[in-house]
């Protein structure tokens, strides 16, 4: 009996060994597939990553190229569209009458046409800027210094200062490029038929004066009387109100002019203007733009408006004008003198120049001031616009 049921349990402590050595068998190999499962999933994971970097690196890689080709030919855009400095080094000297806006838009524009033309400041050009501040005397020294500091040509803004150059280079191989110079027959700087008077040419802003009028007589259908002062000194100033003259009864306008010696006459001469005629006509005088504020003053308090002779005059407070981009007259008179300097052409051989169109310019808020209610449609054709006056 006892033989027996050692036998039993033998046989049962058997069966339950090999049970769990099958269970741990199982365990195992479950174990062995989960590791070999974790290990495949990392190599996967581990290869995708290094997929994934291969492909940001190219990615990258191809990026940068991109980045550099597209850099590659900006420059070599920017190259081609670059001006091409012209042959040897150059020094201008630029004599501007006056200081104001449209004077200074001339020089501007005088050196932006010189650098089309590959004569860049910095460069291979050197500019000696001086101001007469409207001072005719200085001008002439001005211009005696230039050509005692043996400049290659000399730039001169307005009549003035074209004609103190003109009286001191002449004698010499020295050439002078004039700007803003309204008549410069009657400066005696050109002959009757455009031609110069010796080494010396430019561009002209000689005025519109017919469309200027016409201008006026649609803003101002009833009025009579147009005022305009200027300078007795400035030749320019004198031809262009004879022009006025010569025209004006044709629209049904008188001219009332008045001449001052200095900026100081300005004043008593605005006021006195002011209350004898209907409105105000600004030429490109120098002195009196200089003293502009001043006659507009005059105006508001009489109630009646300015018209200027280009748009700085219109910025500045006049109401409207028929007028001249001064920059772009700048940038011609300097592709002329490009054209001196690199010796393509002597400026005893070139006729002076205009610009062809004036545009029309008007200012709402000089408009207000006065209560002067501007037709729309006829502010509409203006090439600007301008709803504030700047006062520089």
């Amino acid at each position: 009996m006892k033989k027996r049921l050692l036998g039993t349990l033998l046989a049962t402590t058997m069966v339950v060994s090999l049970a769990a050595c099958g269970d741990n068998r199982k365990s195992a190999d479950t174990t062995g597939e989960v590791q070999t499962e974790e290990a495949t999933e990392v190599e996967e994971t581990a290869e995708t990553e290094e997929t994934e970097e291969a492909a940001a690196e190219d990615a990258s890689t191809e990026d940068v190229a991109d980045s550099e080709a597209s850099e590659a030919e900006e420059t070599a855009e920017t190259e081609e569209n670059a001006t091409e400095l012209a042959e040897g080094e150059y020094t201008v000297g630029i004599s501007q009458f006056a200081e104001h806006g449209s004077l200074d838009n001339c020089r501007e524009g005088f050196i932006e046409g010189l650098a089309e033309n590959g004569i860049v400041e910095g460069d291979n050009l050197t500019i000696d800027f001086q101001n007469a501040q409207a001072d005719t005397a200085t001008a002439s020294q001005i211009s005696d210094a230039f050509v005692g500091g043996s400049v290659d040509l000399i730039c001169a803004i307005a009549t003035p200062s074209a004609m103190s150059a003109y009286n001191s280079a002449k004698d010499t191989e020295i050439p002078v490029i004039y700007t803003a110079v309204s008549d410069p027959v009657g400066a005696e700087l050109a002959a009757e038929d455009g031609t110069p008077v010796g080494n010396i040419t430019g561009t002209s802003d000689a005025l519109a004066v017919t469309e200027q009028l016409e201008m006026i007589r649609t803003i101002l259908p009833e009025a009579t009387k147009i005022g305009i002062i200027y300078t007795t000194s400035e030749a320019n100033s004198v031809s262009t109100i004879e022009q006025y003259k010569e025209y004006a009864a044709d629209y049904g306008f008188e001219i009332v002019d008045t001449g001052i010696n200095t900026l100081a006459d300005l004043d008593m001469a605005a006021s006195d203007m002011a209350s004898k005629v209907d409105c105000i006509n600004n030429l490109t005088d120098n002195t009196v733009v200089s003293g502009l504020q001043t006659v507009i003053n005059a105006a508001n308090n009489a109630g009646i408006p300015v018209f200027g002779s280009e748009v700085e005059q219109v910025k500045a407070g006049c109401l409207a004008a028929m007028g001249l981009d001064y920059y772009q007259l700048g940038i011609q008179t300097g592709e002329m003198a490009a054209s001196v300097l690199k010796g393509e052409v002597s400026a005893s051989e070139l006729a002076y120049q205009v610009i062809d169109e004036p545009s029309l310019y008007v200012n709402t808020a000089a408009a207000e001031k006065i209560s002067l209610e501007l037709d729309a449609d006829y502010a509409a054709t203006a090439a600007e616009t301008f709803d504030t006056i700047t006062v520089e």
